[in-house]
């Protein structure tokens, strides 16, 4: 008989500095008392792109596939897109004219691969893991070096 894993309890947030402006992610994983914490930056981007990404990352980070996950975003924009079913109407209409585009995709590739439910919480509410998360967001967008989000810019030059 096959032992069930535990849950994954995945905190996120994004955050950018002007919008678009420097951005990043951050996000907390939990599981059976473990914790990871993931971050990044980008020179110039969106906040709804750094929130998006966060939970991706954080989905990429599982080492197993058909995980348990429950996800704790602040992010109407994502948690809205699943639990409303705004990502499966995209995808039947083929992403046509979709802004975030390349993330959408990228997430629907990893969420597929886990049970995954989404939460919403209330921003800057005093919640300590979505506090964190915004902490590691802020502070990745004002690191030294920051990569270029081709995504955005790619994204920038067809509306341009």
């Amino acid at each position: 008989m096959e032992s069930r894993k535990p849950p994954i309890f995945l905190y996120t947030d994004g955050a950018a500095s002007g919008n678009p402006g420097p951005g990043g992610y951050g996000v907390v994983l939990r599981c059976a008392g473990r914790e990871k914490e993931l971050s990044g930056g980008f020179r110039l981007t969106t906040n709804n792109r750094m929130e998006l990404l966060a939970v991706i990352k954080g989905l990429e980070a599982i080492r197993w596939e058909d995980a348990e996950v429950h996800v704790w975003s602040d992010s109407s924009y994502v948690v809205k897109a699943v639990n409303e079913g705004w990502l499966e109407s995209w995808k039947r209409k083929g992403f046509k004219g979709k802004k975030n585009m390349d993330l959408w995709l990228r997430f629907d590739a990893v969420f597929r691969r886990h049970r995954v439910s989404f939460n919403w919480l209330k921003g800057h509410a005093g919640h300590p893991e979505n506090e964190r998360c915004d902490a590691l967001a802020v502070a990745a967008y004002h690191g030294a070096d920051l990569p270029e989000d081709t995504g955005y810019l790619a994204q920038a030059e067809t509306i341009l």
